[in-house]
């Protein structure tokens, strides 16, 4: 039972911790979606806020990532080291493939 009581102290902790390091955001929602998230809510036994906090969460985190791999091609495509190769020598490439005469990787 011990355990079980340490564990609920410390989810209580981080929930309190985590609680007081957000600050609140109100957003605009069409009733169709507020609906279903109030459904959602009530199936999954979590709040409305919950829920939000953690979509707009994931939202962002996958955002962030996109945005920083595109920024890392760019720096790559304007760097020294990038290769280009025109499209239409890739396009002829590609084009024949699985032909009896397909033709070798274009090179610069």
């Amino acid at each position: 039972m011990r355990f079980v009581y340490n564990v609920y102290i410390q989810f209580i902790y981080r929930m309190a911790t985590e609680m007081s390091q957000s600050e609140t955001v109100t957003v605009r929602l069409s009733t169709e979606v507020k609906q279903k998230l109030v459904a959602l809510a009530k199936s999954t036994n979590r709040s409305k806020s919950w829920l939000a906090a953690q979509a707009i969460s994931a939202y962002v985190e996958e955002q962030s990532w996109q945005i920083q791999q595109i920024e890392e091609a760019i720096k790559l495509a304007d760097s020294k080291v990038s290769v280009w190769v025109e499209g239409e020598a890739v396009n002829a490439w590609l084009n024949s493939w699985g032909t009896e005469t397909e033709n070798s990787v274009p090179c610069v």
